[in-house]
């Protein structure tokens, strides 16, 4: 469950990780309303989960309540990376010295969580890490012993923020707290960008980015008090309505693959070869005609998209039954594109027979596509996205 930045910063104060005053506008008289009651200046915030909504012009600093409106006016319906601006957060202006990051996320390969606390704040952390690898400083966490006090004063120092004694130990003592947040509130992520130190010397988290894990709502029924956010992409509210786990993205490459953790590899090896994905699909354990004729639907819903990519390993489910359910799929939907199928595991030579057997009776007019590897398949599709083929 991905949260707003205000009922992140809701969250936040639940740990006493100081925030900047604000409230919730939906409409252009509540945000002046609002805006009047703070003080001036204050920021007017687009609230949106995506990021780049500053150089989306979804952020304005205000001093009047005419130049709030016209803020208002503005930001309110905006669109940003497909996503409309409903809600708008206005706070407090700060008087910022320095910018930093700080996250917590869950490092799966390590089996730890991993901090991340960098001088350079306000900026995508991604950039950072290509640019300038070394202002960022990691530390990873055994979850059975916590952080201790120790080990964040030398995270702290190693950072090099280049602050006084007195705001490191603010820093310190709000790192602590987002762990502690990060760890009692079920979160998968936590993160500031920008942790700023205001010319006063306060330490405050002027953003707010947290993703709660929803397997522990039982835990949570404090929750329910967080709105859910409209399903704004078209194709992500046909493939929710089809009970799909899929994230629109903006590639043409078609993407579908059984677990979350191969359908992010598949992507990631598009991307490698030169293409571009146009979402995430995680159909599940299994290839069944109904999810799979679902799935191409939801994929072929986009205009964008110039191929799809079925990258299946049979586990429990036995390759020949994933290779049927595909072929029965793919015969209840009207193909616009070519489907590439890599197909591997267990009873992976079966399936491949199906699969070759299809495409020797043309039944989909030549749509139907296999290949031997998970690159081989990748670059095929790239190859066909891109006119090369």
């Amino acid at each position: 469950m991905d949260l707003f930045e205000y009922q992140g910063k809701q969250f936040f104060r639940q740990y006493e990780i100081p925030t900047v005053a604000g409230g919730v506008a939906t409409t252009v008289e509540q945000a002046v309303e609002v805006a009047d009651d703070i003080g001036y200046p204050v920021a007017v915030k687009a609230q949106v989960q995506v990021g780049g909504r500053g150089k989306a012009g979804g952020i304005a600093v205000v001093n009047s309540a005419e130049e709030a409106r016209e803020a208002a006016e503005r930001i309110l319906g905006m669109d940003i990376k497909s996503h409309t601006v409903n809600t708008l957060w206005i706070e407090k202006g700060a008087d910022i010295d320095k910018e930093f990051y700080v996250s917590y996320t869950l490092d799966r390969s390590a089996k730890e969580d991993l901090g991340m606390l960098s001088r350079e704040g306000g900026v995508e952390i991604e950039t950072v890490a290509d640019e300038d690898p070394d202002a960022i400083a990691r530390i990873h966490i055994n979850p059975v012993d916590g952080l201790t006090i120790e080990a964040a004063q030398d995270w702290v120092e190693r950072a090099q923020l280049g602050v006084s004694a007195d705001v490191q130990k603010q820093v310190t003592e709000l790192i602590m707290q987002l762990y502690d947040a990060y760890i009692q509130g079920d979160a998968e992520l936590a993160e500031i960008n920008p942790l700023v130190v205001t010319n006063s010397g306060d330490v405050v988290a002027l953003d707010a980015k947290v993703s709660l894990d929803e397997a522990a709502a039982v835990r949570h029924p404090e929750w329910e008090n967080y709105e859910k956010p409209p399903i704004l992409d078209e194709r992500e509210r046909m493939a929710n309505d089809l009970g799909l786990q899929y994230v629109g993205l903006d590639g043409t490459v078609g993407v579908m693959a059984n677990g979350a953790g191969l359908a992010m590899s598949t992507l990631d090896t598009v991307s490698q070869v030169g293409g571009a994905p146009a979402n995430f699909l995680d159909i599940g354990g299994g290839a069944k005609a109904d999810l799979v004729a679902n799935a191409l639907n939801v994929i072929n819903s986009d205009d964008k998209v110039k191929s799809v990519f079925i990258n299946i390993f049979g586990g429990i489910t036995r390759g020949e039954e994933v290779a049927a359910g595909i072929v029965e799929g793919m015969s209840r939907v009207d193909l616009r594109v070519p489907v590439i199928v890599r197909l591997d595991g267990t009873n992976a030579e079966e399936g491949r027979i199906i699969l070759d057997e299809a495409i020797n009776a043309d039944r989909f007019d030549g749509k139907l596509i296999r290949e031997n590897t998970m690159l081989d398949a990748a670059n095929r599709a790239v190859g066909i996205a891109e006119g090369k083929e």
